[in-house]
């Protein structure tokens, strides 16, 4: 476990899986994504992309100099955003959650799709109720398990750590509960809870947080996931699923580039201010 800022900052290239991604999507497409290497809600995005086979170009920006061509897109200058150039002039999405639901919507719809692929995100439209179920899973993510991520990481003094520790485990434990109902209600097909079920939305959405619990929590606060076979199960199928993996840079840019976040520097992004100051999230 590390208890020194090293000063190090934050990457600006992909490395490893990620890296050889970028490159195989650097040329013009009508769907550009603008995103940066080390942040989860790029990574939501960018898994989906790969996972429901829609043709895209991947940018590399650097959200913390907020070039003019991001607050083009995105106003606050956040990421992920997609440029849409099949419109004249060309249109922008920005949100992560926004832009997953639009993506699926998109291929759904086979107008943006790649040929090889016929995956989604969600069980078919004529089961309303087991595409809510996915929908609360998701909304579990977006409450409890990424606001609980950060204040675990950036708590600083020992007490505000053991809290943050319960916290983030609290939402796991939170989210894997919703996992367990819709199981026993008999959608055991849709998500990776499941042995025999396909990548889900919810997991999309908590993908990127689980993965840098088992790196960068693991590193800067000597955090151990929670026990549990069937949990463990899970976290294999969801860090190995090709999509997803697709999207991971090796383990030293997660630890570099978050480093700023462990050690609580002043304005160290949007995220922590808010999580410092107790306001929702940008």
């Amino acid at each position: 476990m590390s208890n020194k800022d090293s000063g190090r900052s934050y990457h600006l290239q992909c490395t490893g899986e990620a890296s050889a991604t970028a490159q195989a999507h650097s040329s013009p497409e009508s769907i550009t994504l603008f995103g940066s290497c080390f942040c989860p809600f790029v990574q939501r995005v960018w898994a989906a992309l790969e996972h429901l086979g829609i043709d895209y170009k991947y940018y590399e920006v650097d959200p913390y100099k907020k070039p003019a061509e991001l607050l083009d897109l995105s106003p606050k200058g956040l990421v992920p955003a997609l440029r849409l150039d099949y419109y004249d002039p060309p249109r922008a999405l920005n949100e992560s959650t926004v832009i997953v639901d639009f993506l699926e919507e998109l291929a759904t719809s086979n107008s943006r799709r790649s040929s090889h692929t016929t995956e989604s995100l969600f069980p078919p439209i004529s089961d309303p109720y087991a595409r809510a179920l996915i929908r609360l899973q998701a909304d579990s993510v977006n409450r409890s398990l990424v606001p609980a991520f950060y204040q675990y990481l950036q708590a600083q003094d020992e007490a505000k750590k053991v809290e943050g520790a319960k916290g983030f485990v609290d939402a796991i434990e939170g989210l894997v509960t919703l996992f367990k109902r819709a199981e026993r209600e008999g959608f055991a097909n849709y998500g990776l809870w499941h042995e025999r079920g396909s990548l889900s939305y919810a997991d999309v959405m908590a993908a990127p947080w689980l993965f840098r619990a088992t790196n960068v929590l693991k590193h800067y606060r000597g955090f151990v996931l929670p026990e549990g076979e069937q949990f463990r199960a899970y976290m294999d199928r969801v860090l190995s699923h090709p999509a997803f993996k697709r999207t991971c840079s090796t383990e030293q840019l997660y630890l570099d580039s978050y480093e700023r976040y462990a050690f609580n520097r002043p304005n160290t992004s949007q995220v922590a201010n808010a999580i410092n100051a107790g306001t929702a999230l940008p």
